[in-house]
Protein backbone atom coordinates (compact mmCIF):
# COMPACT_ATOMS: atom_id res chain seq x y z
CA UNK A 1 0.00 0.00 0.00
CA UNK A 2 1.07 3.13 -1.01
CA UNK A 3 2.52 5.59 1.86
CA UNK A 4 0.58 8.41 2.42
CA UNK A 5 2.09 12.37 0.96
CA UNK A 6 0.65 15.51 2.13
CA UNK A 7 1.44 17.57 -0.95
CA UNK A 8 1.61 21.43 -1.14
CA UNK A 9 -0.54 22.98 -3.21
CA UNK A 10 1.60 24.82 -5.67
CA UNK A 11 1.27 28.82 -6.01
CA UNK A 12 0.36 30.12 -8.92
CA UNK A 13 2.29 33.05 -9.99
CA UNK A 14 0.61 36.37 -9.40
CA UNK A 15 -0.51 38.25 -11.89
CA UNK A 16 1.00 41.77 -12.99
CA UNK A 17 -2.38 43.04 -11.93
CA UNK A 18 -2.32 41.82 -8.65
CA UNK A 19 1.01 42.82 -8.10
CA UNK A 20 0.61 46.62 -9.06
CA UNK A 21 -2.92 46.31 -6.94
CA UNK A 22 -0.44 45.14 -3.77
CA UNK A 23 2.20 47.95 -4.70
CA UNK A 24 -0.59 51.07 -5.36
CA UNK A 25 -1.86 49.65 -1.77
CA UNK A 26 1.59 49.56 -0.27
CA UNK A 27 2.06 53.46 -1.93
CA UNK A 28 -1.23 54.55 -0.46
CA UNK A 29 -0.35 53.55 3.11
CA UNK A 30 2.83 55.19 3.02
CA UNK A 31 1.72 58.22 1.19
CA UNK A 32 -1.09 58.19 4.36
CA UNK A 33 1.59 57.79 6.55
CA UNK A 34 3.74 60.46 5.50
CA UNK A 35 0.88 63.60 5.78
CA UNK A 36 0.17 61.97 8.86
CA UNK A 37 3.68 62.96 10.24
CA UNK A 38 3.51 66.04 8.45
CA UNK A 39 0.25 66.90 9.91
CA UNK A 40 1.76 65.81 13.64
CA UNK A 41 4.76 68.13 12.59
CA UNK A 42 2.62 71.56 12.14
CA UNK A 43 0.72 71.05 15.15
CA UNK A 44 3.50 72.64 17.54
CA UNK A 45 6.15 74.79 15.96
CA UNK A 46 8.96 73.42 18.88
CA UNK A 47 8.76 70.61 17.06
CA UNK A 48 9.14 66.37 18.05
CA UNK A 49 11.64 63.80 18.30
CA UNK A 50 11.58 60.76 16.45
CA UNK A 51 10.29 59.03 19.06
CA UNK A 52 7.72 61.56 19.84
CA UNK A 53 6.53 61.66 16.54
CA UNK A 54 6.32 57.67 16.31
CA UNK A 55 4.07 57.62 19.95
CA UNK A 56 2.03 60.62 18.24
CA UNK A 57 1.26 58.86 14.92
CA UNK A 58 1.08 55.57 16.04
CA UNK A 59 4.15 54.38 13.68
CA UNK A 60 7.37 52.25 14.47
CA UNK A 61 10.19 54.41 14.60
CA UNK A 62 12.07 53.18 12.12
CA UNK A 63 8.98 53.48 9.50
CA UNK A 64 8.97 56.88 11.17
CA UNK A 65 12.69 57.32 10.53
CA UNK A 66 12.16 56.08 6.96
CA UNK A 67 9.23 58.51 5.83
CA UNK A 68 11.14 61.84 7.24
CA UNK A 69 14.18 60.76 5.50
CA UNK A 70 12.11 60.43 2.04
CA UNK A 71 10.81 63.95 3.49
CA UNK A 72 13.83 66.04 4.31
CA UNK A 73 15.14 64.92 0.74
CA UNK A 74 12.16 66.95 -0.69
CA UNK A 75 12.38 69.91 1.89
CA UNK A 76 9.34 68.70 2.96
CA UNK A 77 10.58 68.52 6.63
CA UNK A 78 14.02 69.90 8.13
CA UNK A 79 16.04 68.07 11.38
CA UNK A 80 17.20 70.40 13.77
CA UNK A 81 20.63 68.49 15.05
CA UNK A 82 21.50 70.73 17.75
CA UNK A 83 17.89 69.82 19.50
CA UNK A 84 17.33 66.45 17.31
CA UNK A 85 13.72 67.65 16.43
CA UNK A 86 12.40 67.49 13.23
CA UNK A 87 9.86 70.67 11.99
CA UNK A 88 8.04 71.46 8.96
CA UNK A 89 10.03 72.50 6.04
CA UNK A 90 10.16 74.83 3.81
CA UNK A 91 8.09 73.02 0.76
CA UNK A 92 5.24 72.52 2.88
CA UNK A 93 4.71 76.24 3.14
CA UNK A 94 5.42 76.38 -0.25
CA UNK A 95 2.60 73.89 -1.41
CA UNK A 96 0.48 75.29 1.59
CA UNK A 97 0.50 78.77 0.17
CA UNK A 98 -0.79 77.83 -3.32
CA UNK A 99 -3.94 77.42 -0.85
CA UNK A 100 -4.33 80.78 -0.16
CA UNK A 101 -3.56 82.24 -3.57
CA UNK A 102 -6.08 80.14 -4.62
CA UNK A 103 -8.78 81.84 -2.50
CA UNK A 104 -7.94 84.95 -4.26
CA UNK A 105 -9.47 87.27 -2.39
CA UNK A 106 -7.06 87.06 0.07
CA UNK A 107 -4.70 89.18 -1.60
CA UNK A 108 -7.66 91.88 -2.00
CA UNK A 109 -8.61 91.31 2.01
CA UNK A 110 -5.44 92.68 2.61
CA UNK A 111 -6.33 96.32 2.73
CA UNK A 112 -9.08 95.51 4.62
CA UNK A 113 -7.00 93.78 7.37
CA UNK A 114 -4.47 96.41 7.39
CA UNK A 115 -7.46 99.01 7.74
CA UNK A 116 -9.09 97.12 10.21
CA UNK A 117 -5.57 96.54 12.27
CA UNK A 118 -5.06 100.58 11.99
CA UNK A 119 -8.55 101.64 13.44
CA UNK A 120 -8.18 99.00 16.53
CA UNK A 121 -4.90 99.10 17.17
CA UNK A 122 -5.05 94.72 17.49
CA UNK A 123 -4.02 92.07 15.32
CA UNK A 124 -6.33 91.22 11.95
CA UNK A 125 -6.89 88.07 10.61
CA UNK A 126 -9.10 86.62 7.72
CA UNK A 127 -10.24 82.69 8.27
CA UNK A 128 -12.18 80.26 6.51
CA UNK A 129 -14.11 76.95 7.48
CA UNK A 130 -12.91 73.84 6.45
CA UNK A 131 -14.23 70.57 7.30
CA UNK A 132 -16.17 72.05 9.80
CA UNK A 133 -13.20 73.89 11.28
CA UNK A 134 -11.86 77.43 11.02
CA UNK A 135 -8.63 77.74 9.16
CA UNK A 136 -6.60 81.18 9.02
CA UNK A 137 -5.78 82.57 5.85
CA UNK A 138 -3.55 85.45 6.72
CA UNK A 139 -3.04 88.50 9.14
CA UNK A 140 -1.94 91.64 9.88
CA UNK A 141 0.35 91.72 13.10
CA UNK A 142 -0.88 94.28 15.89
CA UNK A 143 2.11 96.73 16.61
CA UNK A 144 1.17 96.33 20.73
CA UNK A 145 4.12 94.57 22.10
CA UNK A 146 1.42 91.73 23.49
CA UNK A 147 -0.29 90.17 20.55
CA UNK A 148 -2.72 87.53 19.82
CA UNK A 149 -2.05 84.26 19.64
CA UNK A 150 -3.47 83.23 16.16
CA UNK A 151 -1.80 81.08 14.27
CA UNK A 152 -1.81 81.13 10.58
CA UNK A 153 -2.99 78.06 9.11
CA UNK A 154 -4.19 76.66 12.83
CA UNK A 155 -7.60 75.13 12.84
CA UNK A 156 -9.65 75.96 16.07
CA UNK A 157 -13.57 74.43 16.27
CA UNK A 158 -15.98 76.68 15.08
CA UNK A 159 -18.27 76.77 18.56
CA UNK A 160 -15.05 78.16 20.29
CA UNK A 161 -13.82 80.89 18.31
CA UNK A 162 -15.36 84.18 17.42
CA UNK A 163 -14.92 83.25 13.89
CA UNK A 164 -16.94 80.19 13.86
CA UNK A 165 -19.73 81.24 15.82
CA UNK A 166 -20.06 84.49 13.40
CA UNK A 167 -20.13 81.59 10.23
CA UNK A 168 -22.50 79.48 12.26
CA UNK A 169 -24.68 82.21 13.14
CA UNK A 170 -25.60 82.21 9.20
CA UNK A 171 -26.52 78.29 9.44
CA UNK A 172 -29.75 76.79 10.20
CA UNK A 173 -30.43 75.18 13.91
CA UNK A 174 -30.32 71.48 11.93
CA UNK A 175 -26.77 72.56 10.58
CA UNK A 176 -25.33 73.81 13.74
CA UNK A 177 -26.75 70.14 15.48
CA UNK A 178 -25.06 68.80 12.83
CA UNK A 179 -21.49 70.32 13.35
CA UNK A 180 -21.95 69.41 17.42
CA UNK A 181 -22.46 66.45 16.45
CA UNK A 182 -19.60 65.89 14.23
CA UNK A 183 -17.38 67.73 16.30
CA UNK A 184 -19.30 68.16 19.92
CA UNK A 185 -18.26 71.01 21.95
CA UNK A 186 -14.88 70.56 23.75
CA UNK A 187 -14.21 72.65 26.94
CA UNK A 188 -11.07 74.74 26.09
CA UNK A 189 -11.00 76.96 28.96
CA UNK A 190 -13.31 77.61 32.01
CA UNK A 191 -15.17 80.33 29.74
CA UNK A 192 -15.72 78.02 26.78
CA UNK A 193 -19.71 77.29 25.97
CA UNK A 194 -20.61 73.93 26.26
CA UNK A 195 -23.89 73.63 26.09
CA UNK A 196 -25.87 73.23 22.64
CA UNK A 197 -28.95 75.87 24.21
CA UNK A 198 -26.42 78.46 25.13
CA UNK A 199 -24.84 78.46 22.12
CA UNK A 200 -28.30 78.89 20.20
CA UNK A 201 -28.86 81.73 22.36
CA UNK A 202 -25.15 83.05 21.48
CA UNK A 203 -26.22 82.55 18.13
CA UNK A 204 -28.82 84.62 17.98
CA UNK A 205 -27.67 87.57 19.64
CA UNK A 206 -24.53 87.22 16.72
CA UNK A 207 -27.58 87.56 13.88
CA UNK A 208 -29.09 90.66 15.79
CA UNK A 209 -25.68 92.55 16.55
CA UNK A 210 -23.89 91.43 13.40
CA UNK A 211 -20.52 90.21 15.11
CA UNK A 212 -19.53 87.77 17.18
CA UNK A 213 -17.54 87.34 20.53
CA UNK A 214 -14.81 84.54 22.07
CA UNK A 215 -14.45 85.72 25.10
CA UNK A 216 -11.79 83.83 26.34
CA UNK A 217 -13.35 80.65 25.03
CA UNK A 218 -10.36 79.35 23.18
CA UNK A 219 -7.59 80.98 25.34
CA UNK A 220 -8.01 82.78 28.37
CA UNK A 221 -6.61 86.26 28.55
CA UNK A 222 -7.44 86.49 24.97
CA UNK A 223 -10.44 87.95 22.84
CA UNK A 224 -11.66 88.09 19.49
CA UNK A 225 -14.66 90.05 17.74
CA UNK A 226 -15.29 88.62 14.59
CA UNK A 227 -17.88 88.96 11.09
CA UNK A 228 -18.76 87.48 7.97
CA UNK A 229 -17.95 88.11 4.51
CA UNK A 230 -20.44 87.20 2.10
CA UNK A 231 -20.43 85.93 -1.76
CA UNK A 232 -22.28 87.05 -4.57
CA UNK A 233 -24.95 83.98 -3.21
CA UNK A 234 -25.63 86.24 0.28
CA UNK A 235 -23.50 82.96 1.73
CA UNK A 236 -20.64 82.81 4.08
CA UNK A 237 -17.11 83.23 2.12
CA UNK A 238 -15.18 83.86 5.18
CA UNK A 239 -14.73 85.79 8.11
CA UNK A 240 -12.33 88.55 9.83
CA UNK A 241 -11.99 89.50 13.09
CA UNK A 242 -9.93 91.52 15.27
CA UNK A 243 -7.84 89.83 18.22
CA UNK A 244 -6.09 91.04 21.10
CA UNK A 245 -5.68 90.95 25.05
CA UNK A 246 -8.59 91.21 27.13
CA UNK A 247 -6.82 94.06 28.81
CA UNK A 248 -7.01 95.96 25.76
CA UNK A 249 -10.41 94.32 24.20
CA UNK A 250 -12.06 95.61 27.43
CA UNK A 251 -15.91 95.55 28.07
CA UNK A 252 -16.15 99.11 27.33
CA UNK A 253 -14.15 98.83 23.76
CA UNK A 254 -16.46 96.27 22.53
CA UNK A 255 -19.10 97.87 21.04
CA UNK A 256 -17.18 100.02 19.10
CA UNK A 257 -14.60 97.23 18.30
CA UNK A 258 -17.63 95.04 16.69
CA UNK A 259 -19.22 98.28 15.02
CA UNK A 260 -15.64 98.64 13.19
CA UNK A 261 -15.38 95.18 12.94
CA UNK A 262 -18.88 94.47 11.56
CA UNK A 263 -18.72 97.52 9.10
CA UNK A 264 -15.14 96.67 7.59
CA UNK A 265 -16.54 93.30 6.82
CA UNK A 266 -19.25 94.85 5.07
CA UNK A 267 -17.14 97.12 2.64
CA UNK A 268 -14.91 93.91 1.97
CA UNK A 269 -18.25 91.91 1.14
CA UNK A 270 -19.12 94.77 -1.16
CA UNK A 271 -15.52 95.06 -2.95
CA UNK A 272 -15.89 90.86 -3.94
CA UNK A 273 -19.10 91.64 -5.04
CA UNK A 274 -20.87 89.72 -2.46
CA UNK A 275 -24.26 90.32 -1.06
CA UNK A 276 -25.12 90.93 2.50
CA UNK A 277 -28.02 88.90 3.64
CA UNK A 278 -31.28 90.02 4.79
CA UNK A 279 -31.80 90.21 8.32
CA UNK A 280 -33.54 86.89 9.68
Amino acid sequence: MGKNVIRRKSLEPRSPSEADHDARDGGVQSVDRALSILETLSEDDEGYRLSDLAVRTGLSASTVHRLLATLESRRFVQFDRAESKWHVGVRSFTVGASFARRRNFSTQAIPYLRKLRDLTRETANLAVVDDEFIIVLTRMESREIMRSLTQVGGRVPMVTSGVGKAVLATYSDEDVGAVIRHHGMPRLTEKSIVRPSDLFKELERIRKQGYALDDEEASMGLRCVAAVVYNDCAEPLAAISVSGMTSRLTDQRLPEIGQIVRDVAAELTAALGGVIPAPR
